[in-house]
């Protein structure tokens, strides 16, 4: 390792000293930094009782594996680089490998470096060697520099630093949004943006060791400290811990009030528990009020708006991967991908008739999509979908398949929102204010809950698609997975066709005999 520098000599370098101030305190990391950074509750119970976190979700764990990857292809980014494999349960010997690999000129860099400062491990992305000193590099799969990226390499530094290090310079990358795959090797110069944080995470670096001081302290404590859930749960990243905390919560707590949190928060301070609490006089927006009143409630426009839609009507839904990093020429990273639609189409007696397609090859699917779509909805009858993302959907496709582009902008203009249709016209207290079709559906219609579906959400079916097409090699379980995505779909699709039948059913027992 580099041999410290006098501390008031630079800013990036450090104390040597790297005695444990309280041996008996648990070893914070990188992670755990941030998780006392977002609520020292979710820390205690990280380190004191992690049973009672919640699985890994689907999207989470999408995420999760979205790190990895774009972790590993940025390895290649430096040639001769060496990764410390070692994982956290052999931490000795990663730290070991760490400083043999420091001390050998002919390592450009370092991957996953192990450093330990006064009980404080991280393990450090890239540590690239640069003019006879280090410098740090934290990878991130986001596409623009966010606060807790600062926090994150905040903490690092001040390890490093620690250690001695002679940094000369603290650096994020992560993706570049901007960057238009050609087709064949990625760019990864082009595909990877380099942001000099140094200056900022200087002014950041005076508060660390307090803060690692006031965390080692309070896990020292013998019960998690009370800390009431509220918006910090859910930022930067979502407690594990939030269904224990909220288990005890009404079912009609203040905090699912939707809409500005600032209220919600004015209105705990004057004790208001619950949404039946609520004062008469304050102001709510609509959505609010309903929610508050906790009745069925439609507009008197509901039965017009029902009745503007043209036979046959189409019911579609896309599903879409996000690829951090492109596969297809003339795509962008993170640029939503369509990999399948469904489609039930209603005839004016009531009949209904389903189409799907799912792409199971490796090829760009877009065109194929576009050309089974055209054939599927033909050129009558309006469109049902939920939400405007198959509008952007459809006209994605008009711009990557420019011989149907009028075609699909035609679709395009026959789109009715099912959506806007429930935000502006109708309201069920079993939505719990909520709109999504997955709260929607199971309360209009019982019988078309997601629960009997292996495959349940978005992030899930984009996770299983990538599974089947790029690890699964039994034709069996790809047939598996593909059956289980097409019954997603179509779920959906379906949905809305009860959604509107229901819908029709309500507005007429209303209506004057």
């Amino acid at each position: 390792m580099t041999s410290p520098r006098d501390p008031t000599s630079g800013f990036l370098s450090g104390d040597p000293q790297s005695a444990v101030r309280n041996p008996q305190s648990p070893r914070l990391s990188k992670s755990r930094f941030l998780s006392g950074l977002q609520c020292h509750k979710r820390l205690y119970l990280e380190i004191h009782a992690p049973q009672l976190a919640s699985d890994i979700d689907d999207r989470r764990q999408l995420m999760l594996d979205m790190g990895k990857e774009i972790n590993e292809i940025a390895h290649r980014y430096f040639p001769g680089g060496v990764l410390v494999a070692e994982n956290h349960r052999r931490s000795t010997a990663a730290l070991e490998k760490t400083a043999a690999l420091m001390a050998d000129p002919n390592v450009p860099a370092i991957f996953e470096g192990a450093f330990q400062f006064e009980g404080t491990l991280v393990r450090v992305d890239v540590i690239e060697r640069v003019d006879g000193a280090w410098r740090l590099i934290e990878v991130k799969a986001a596409s623009r520099v966010k606060s807790v990226h600062l926090n994150d390499l905040a903490v690092q530094t001040h390890v490093l630093r620690g250690n001695g290090l002679d940094l000369n310079g603290v650096f994020l990358m992560h993706v570049n949004r901007q960057y238009a795959y050609p087709g064949g090797d990625v760019d990864l110069q082009r595909l990877f943006a380099l942001e000099d944080l140094t200056e900022a995470i200087h002014e950041k670096l005076p508060d660390i060791p307090s803060r690692l001081d006031e965390m080692r302290a309070m896990l020292g404590q013998s019960r998690a400290p009370d800390v009431e859930p509220d918006h910090h749960c859910h930022a930067p990243y979502e407690c594990p811990f939030w269904a224990h905390c909220t288990a005890s919560k009404p079912a009609r707590w203040i905090y699912f009030l939707p809409g500005r949190k600032d209220l919600v928060r004015r209105l705990r301070q004057q004790g208001i528990e619950t949404i039946d609490e609520i004062p008469a006089q304050v102001s709510l927006a609509p959505l609010q009020q309903r929610i508050r009143e906790n009745v069925e409630w439609m507009s008197p426009k509901l039965a017009e708006v029902l009745q503007s839609v043209r036979y046959p009507v189409h019911h579609l839904d896309f599903e879409t991967v996000m690829p951090a990093v492109p596969l297809y020429a003339h795509t962008h990273p993170y640029q939503p991908i369509p990999i399948q639609w469904s489609n039930h189409t209603e005839a004016e007696d009531g009949s209904l008739r389903h189409s799907a397609y799912l792409c199971t090859e490796q090829k760009d699917p877009r065109e194929d999509i576009a050309m089974s779509l055209l054939e599927s909805v033909g050129e009558e009858g309006s469109i049902c979908v939920y939400s405007e993302y198959e509008l952007y959907i459809v006209k994605a496709l008009a711009e990557a398949v420019p011989r149907l582009r009028k075609d699909l902008l035609r679709v395009g203009e026959r789109l009715w929102d099912l959506l806007d249709v429930l935000q502006s016209h109708y309201y069920h207290p079993d939505f719990q204010g909520s709109f999504s079709i997955k709260s929607v559906l199971p309360a209009l219609v019982p019988s078309l809950d997601y629960g009997d579906l292996e495959i349940k959400d978005g992030a899930t079916a984009s996770a299983m698609y990538h599974k089947m097409m790029f690890a699964v090699t039994d034709w069996v379980e790809r047939q598996r997975v593909a059956s289980a995505l097409h019954a997603y779909c179509a779920r959906d699709t379906l949905g809305m066709v009860e959604l509107r039948r229901v819908l029709s059913e309500r507005v007429n027992l209303a209506a004057p005999s």
